[in-house]
């Protein structure tokens, strides 16, 4: 199954990369795709920038993923 994860921007590194928090934990990211600025909230998939989305939406998904108690920085 593939998902996307929602994050927000905190810096941006150069053109190609910015590094993002995604629950708590901070990553480098490639931001190629989209154009992004710090504070905005974006979807990943496989270590890329898919989309700009709206942070209600970011916080509804997170929510859910925290009812089913989804952790992104756990493997299983």
């Amino acid at each position: 199954m593939c998902l996307a994860v929602p994050a927000k921007i905190v810096k941006i590194i150069d053109e190609k990369k910015a590094t993002v928090d995604i629950q708590g934990i901070m990553q480098d990211t490639n931001i190629s795709l989209v154009e992004v600025d710090v504070g905005d909230w974006v979807l990943i998939h496989a270590g890329v920038v898919m989309n700009k989305i709206d942070e209600e939406s970011a916080k509804e998904t997170l929510a859910i993923f925290d009812e089913l108690e989804v952790k992104l920085n756990e493997s299983k």
